[in-house]
């Protein structure tokens, strides 16, 4: 004990020693996310998919699977994405060295374990998800589903319309074209001014810059080209009921299988797309959840370079049949997801939908719009549907279910851009931020 000024304080003694060596578990107290996460990986995840691919038996003895991907699960509850501030948090924080054992991985090792095994990290979703079912959190009597732009590992400037894309094109080939002639000229000239001993034939920086930028230009042009192309086969297929267009009046204009001069393709990220969000138009990737209503569980999880939300709901009721064995018997979602064909398949699929049918404005008690659905359409007796229920329809539960989710990723926890490019890396970092959301459900009814 030490007195100071009349008042005895604990003695504070930086060289103290401890008798005894300390242990990990006891650097957090029990019950702490730590101990579950750790524990649950180690106990209840079947890592076989990971464990697999180390079959080389030489070399120095890698970070034990396990053990990285308890790390990289409770990185992602803690809202840490990033290789680097994970590596940091294994020197600084206690409770990721309760997690990894005191073992400090590189950031470099962090990173390239979630890459490799980004497949298998991927497939943690259902095991997670059938924990929770198991544990009584999931019981699919109200499924509510909504999407997320969130922004892509890419800047929106970095993105250049097929129209400018044309024009660069012809501007820069002119440019090289000039420029390897000039640079031609000035070869003969220096090996008659230096002689044959000088190479004198490697080309300027500037225009091997420019030719770079000329063969980008031309790549993403014919990426483009194709993506019309495959579109205009698909949609050059006969449709049922007549030749009238969507109007009914007279023929649609078949598609040309040119890219329109507005299309445009990201040099950074080519699969991302520009799409709009609640901050104007950002560089993004459509990410979907359909979460369960009794304990906010994610059961179905999705992720396109498409904006519109209408073409993801029909996988993403597969989706839920397909990880939980079982059917939704309700499903509530906005009207971006409102068409014929999505009310039909809900129908086929014996859910009960609550789907809006257009904007809901002020005073309103469901979302059903302005406008008039067709006469005897699906979509104007949903509208009849949410009139009917006012403000105890089963669509208000909607708001209160999927959108506190997005909430608790994007502010609680802080994701709000990819670190990874290309959709199919996305898609598996999309599936690891749902996965650390079903383990914090889990903790906290198992807490």
């Amino acid at each position: 004990m030490v007195k100071a000024m009349g008042k005895t304080f604990r003695e504070w003694n930086l060289d103290q020693t401890l008798l005894f060596p300390p242990s990990v578990r006891d650097f957090v107290p029990p019950g702490h996310l730590a101990h579950f996460v750790r524990d649950l990986v180690v106990e209840e995840l079947d890592l076989s998919e990971i464990l697999a691919a180390y079959t080389e038996e030489r070399g120095y003895p890698p970070y034990h699977p396990a053990m990285m991907t308890a790390l990289l699960l409770y990185g992602y509850c803690q809202g840490i994405y990033s290789s680097r501030r994970l590596a940091r948090a294994c020197e600084e924080r206690v409770d990721f060295m309760a997690v990894s054992g005191m073992q400090r991985p590189d950031f470099r090792t962090l990173s390239e374990f979630r890459k490799r095994h980004l497949e298998a990290l991927k497939g943690l979703f259902i095991q997670v998800l059938k924990l929770c079912q198991r544990a009584g959190l999931v019981s699919l009597g109200h499924v509510a589903l909504d999407g997320t732009k969130l922004r892509a590992n890419a800047s929106k400037h970095k993105a250049m319309s097929y129209g400018r894309m044309k024009q660069a094109e012809a501007r820069l080939a002119a440019e090289v074209d000039g420029w390897l002639s000039e640079a031609q000229a000035a070869d003969a000239r220096e090996d008659r001014q230096y002689g044959a001993k000088c190479r004198g034939d490697e080309l300027p920086e500037w225009v091997a810059h420019k030719q770079k930028r000329l063969h980008q230009i031309r790549q993403a042009k014919a990426a483009l080209e194709a993506e019309a192309r495959a579109e205009a086969q698909s949609r050059d297929r006969p449709r049922g009921g007549g030749s009238s267009g969507p109007q009914g009046g007279g023929p649609s204009k078949p598609p040309s299988g040119t890219p329109k001069d507005k299309a445009q393709r990201n040099f950074t990220d080519p699969d991302s797309r520009i799409m709009k969000g609640r901050d104007g138009f950002i560089q993004a990737y459509n990410a979907q959840a359909a979460v369960d209503a009794d304990h906010q569980v994610i059961v179905a999880r999705g992720l396109s370079a498409q904006a519109s939300d209408a073409p993801h709901l029909v996988p993403m009721v597969q989706q839920i049949k397909a990880h939980t064995g079982r059917q939704a018997r309700e499903m509530s979602a906005d009207a971006a997801y409102c068409s014929e064909e999505n009310l039909k398949a809900l129908n086929r699929h014996h859910i009960r939908g609550y789907v809006a049918t257009g904007r809901q404005y002020h005073g309103q008690a469901a979302a059903t719009g302005r406008r008039r659905p067709p006469p005897g359409s699906r979509v104007e007796a949903m509208a009849l549907r949410l009139k009917r229920g006012g403000y105890r329809s089963r669509y208000r539960l909607r708001k209160q279910v999927v959108e506190p989710v997005f909430g608790q990723i994007k502010q609680a926890r802080g994701f709000r851009q990819f670190l990874l490019r290309g959709i199919e890396k996305v898609a598996g970092e999309w599936s690891l931020v749902c996965t650390a959301h079903n383990v914090l459900k889990l903790a906290a009814a198992k807490g």
